[in-house]
């Protein structure tokens, strides 16, 4: 209920809001969270680590996804280009055109252009996995 001053002729209210408990109400809370804030522990991630293979694979066969989402395959010397549907066979032919053993220890690395959009990058990876292709990697730039 409003206050009643009687000041002068007749009886009026006062409109205003005492502004003194909110005040200390924002001081005590403020104080809480400065006392509180040192004793808060930042929470740690355990993030994987990526240790050196105990082999370096025998075979690596690069797939560039270059600019205009187009695929070449590299293997050491050989540049060939293919489109995403011949991509798995032509992985598959290049593993399987060493011996049993360096099929099994080949590595596929997928370099792309920094400007082509990530969902190609996926594709590229998915379609790869889905072949039952098992290394397969992205190449990156380390920044100096």
């Amino acid at each position: 209920m409003p206050a009643v001053s009687h000041r002068g002729r007749g009886r009026r209210t006062i409109n205003e809001i005492n502004m003194v408990p909110f005040i200390d109400v924002m001081l005590v809370l403020l104080i809480i969270f400065m006392v509180t804030a040192p004793l808060i522990t930042p929470s740690m991630i355990d993030l994987p680590s990526v240790g050196k293979a105990a082999r370096q694979p025998d075979q690596i066969i690069q797939v560039v996804l270059g600019k205009n989402d187009t695929l070449e395959m590299k293997i050491k010397d050989q540049t060939t280009a293919l489109s995403l549907k011949e991509l798995a066979a032509a992985v598959k032919r290049a593993q399987g055109a060493k011996d049993s053993v360096g099929a099994a220890n080949s590595a596929v690395v997928i370099s792309a252009d920094k400007n082509v959009k990530y969902e190609s990058v996926v594709k590229v990876m998915d379609t790869l996995q889905r072949a039952g292709i098992q290394r397969v990697g992205l190449s990156v730039q380390l920044a100096n």
